[in-house]
């Protein structure tokens, strides 16, 4: 694009991406990793995170959450918290593990 950047090629673990309602959903039954629509991360100076209707979801490379501790005090396996619309609360998610993940092991 002519400002910022897309993402593609990333899966979601504990929850669905909705295309009609544009916004995260609870996995379906035996379905445990999802596709996730295109994220276009667009930079804004000083912008303020909104307080409601999103969950800041992890990014990691894999699906092994744990590594071991860089400066920041994250884990090596980590990469960004990305904003992702939803209608329900940010402990909902988390209480699912809800992540996105870069590569599957499989």
């Amino acid at each position: 694009p002519a400002e910022g950047c897309y993402i593609h090629g990333l899966f979601l673990e504990g929850a669905r991406w909705d295309p009609s309602t544009f916004q995260l959903a609870e996995s379906r039954p035996k379905e445990l990793y999802t596709e996730m629509a295109v994220i276009w991360l667009l930079p804004q100076p000083n912008r303020r995170p909104p307080t409601a209707g999103i969950y800041l979801c992890p990014i990691y490379k894999t699906l092994t959450r744990a590594g071991t501790l860089s400066t920041t005090g994250h884990s090596t396996n980590y990469v960004i918290a990305v904003e992702i619309p939803t209608d329900k609360p940010q402990k909902h998610w988390i209480k699912r593990g809800t992540a996105l993940i870069c590569a599957l092991d499989f």
